[in-house]
């Protein structure tokens, strides 16, 4: 394999001079003081005559080695670089063809990973990897996450084909973990399929962007692998804060999945109240509750809750939410009464009903019985 690009991939990251050279296979063994005796990992790197050595893979007798000075380099940086060298070589084991793309993805993909051991909120991409990307224009960021089963492996160029197909549009594909994916779509999706800047005027952006989840959400569980997960978010230039998009993006799946469940399209100005309401402490939500609905675990059975959440849906709007569960306007104007009457509150007003809308959330998560 030719480690030339990488080098220079890394030399750019770093700023620091890096060379690729190699030595004897028992010349590294000795250095790094391994034996032959068992089945041990090849040691990773080491210091020696001032400078850090990578061990890159074997080559017949001999070991492929990166080196740079160990005073330009740090402990993170180290570790950083032994990461990135682990990648490569298990995304090229069975793919002896990698495109350059998918190259400089595997490296975000572990800058990613340590950002997150490093337990950092915010953290900019290196210039260079930046550029590589073109991640200085306008993007829609999508994160993807597929419900296939562990075993299941879904190759890079086979889900950005499948893609690429859909948007008829370049886009940016990131593997971030096992079965998540970082997908940053052109910014001209969001103008294809009109005709003329008054459509653009009559569909708002939320609207435009929940389209192309839907849509994408249908193909991908179609053509894809069956079920999966989507969170969208609003276009951003991905240059200085494409690290803190992606947590956001996470955020709002992890939001979407704990308080709808069975909803598989999640959208962050959907998930506001949700959003606060997770702050919230374990106990000042369980008291909140016992302090709200009185013998709530009685009151919420299926046909209530269900009632409820099509009635907060679709605005209070009792005749559109008859409508919605095939039932007659008198049938549910029985139900609510009857709520009122064990509850003491009115969802037909406003203040009650914001109450018991927060209830509904909370009750999903507060593990009761």
């Amino acid at each position: 394999m030719d480690w030339e690009p990488l080098r220079k991939q890394l030399e750019e990251i770093l700023g620091v001079p890096i060379h690729l050279s190699k030595m004897s296979g028992a010349d590294w063994v000795s250095r790094t003081g391994q034996t032959a005796q068992g089945k041990r990992s090849v040691t990773k790197s080491m210091v020696a005559d001032g400078d850090v050595l990578f061990f890159v893979e074997k080559q017949g007798d001999a070991a492929v080695i990166l080196s740079v000075a160990a005073r330009s380099i740090t402990p993170t940086e180290r570790q950083l670089v032994e990461l990135m060298l682990e990648s490569r070589l298990a995304a090229t084991k069975n793919s002896p063809e990698v495109s350059d793309d998918e190259r400089t993805a595997v490296i975000v993909r572990d800058w990613f990973k340590r950002q997150q051991e490093l337990g950092l909120t915010h953290a900019e991409l290196p210039d260079s990897i930046v550029t590589q990307l073109s991640l200085y224009s306008t993007k829609i960021p999508l994160l993807l996450y597929g419900d296939y089963s562990q075993p299941r492996r879904v190759s890079y160029k086979e889900l950005k084909k499948l893609l690429e197909s859909f948007f008829d549009s370049e886009l940016t594909l990131i593997p971030l973990m096992d079965k998540e994916w970082l997908i940053l779509g052109s910014e001209r999706l969001l103008t294809m399929g009109t005709t003329d800047d008054r459509d653009l005027e009559e569909e708002c952006l939320e609207d435009t962007l929940a389209s192309i989840g839907h849509g994408l959400h249908e193909m991908l569980e179609n053509e894809w692998v069956g079920e999966c997960h989507l969170a969208v978010s609003y276009p951003t230039v991905p240059a200085k804060s494409l690290y803190s998009t992606v947590l956001q993006l996470r955020e709002t799946m992890m939001l979407g999945r704990t308080y709808h469940v069975g909803n598989n399209i999640h959208f962050p100005w959907q998930l506001q109240l949700e959003k606060l309401i997770n702050l919230i402490p374990e106990a000042d939500k369980t008291q909140f509750l016992e302090r709200v609905l009185k013998r709530l675990d009685a009151v919420l059975d299926t046909e209530t809750t269900t009632t409820l959440e099509h009635f907060f849906q679709l605005d209070c709007n009792v005749s559109e939410t008859a409508k919605k569960l095939y039932i007659h306007r008198n049938t549910l104007l029985y139900r609510l009464d009857k709520f009122k009457q064990e509850t003491g509150l009115d969802v037909r007003t406003f203040n009650d009903a914001v109450l018991v809308k927060i209830a509904l959330l909370l009750y999903k998560v507060t593990k009761r019985n």
